[in-house]
């Protein structure tokens, strides 16, 4: 036993530490703790490494799911102002050729009035193109939040 160890320890005597170890000078401490906190931080950073890309790659599938419905909208948008280039034109064109007595004046308007709406459905798709976004916003925020959160110094409420 130690004079620094038991009951029979002299109170008056200090012990003595190691700064680079944070273990006595006597040999008594055990290095095991700090080797198995080593290799439980390092564990825990590596989790953590996995868990944050599994984190991006859902956020990007979410995301290219929303591409797909917004390309899919204005691809919609394309037959749509095809099919009314089309028929719409014919059919539309000859009646109102009837009407005011004027084909190629007829022909005209139907056209422009087609093209009008195949560009509002464009319009449609392009705007929830525009809200898609494929960046993984939120990982990110956690990923710059992470190295606080090991600090402990997450922000409160009152902080924000």
């Amino acid at each position: 036993m130690n004079r620094h160890d038991g009951p029979f320890a002299d109170p008056t005597e200090p012990h003595v530490m190691n700064p680079q170890t944070t273990e006595p000078l006597d040999g008594t401490g055990n290095s095991d703790n700090v080797v198995d906190l080593m290799k439980q931080l390092a564990m825990q950073g590596s989790h953590l490494a996995e868990q944050q890309l599994a984190l991006i790659k859902a956020e990007v599938r979410e995301s290219t799911a929303e591409m797909k419905t917004a390309v899919g909208a204005m691809a919609g948008a394309a037959v749509v102002g095809l099919s009314g280039l089309g028929v719409t034109l014919m059919g539309i064109a000859y009646l109102l050729g009837d009407a005011i007595d004027n084909m190629p004046l007829a022909t005209l308007i139907v056209g422009l009035v087609t093209l009008g709406i195949a560009y509002l459905l464009y319009r449609g798709g392009a705007k929830k193109m525009s809200a898609t976004h494929l960046s993984p916003e939120r990982t990110q925020r956690t990923l710059q939040r992470t190295p606080q959160a090991v600090r402990g110094d997450l922000p409160t409420e009152q902080n924000r």
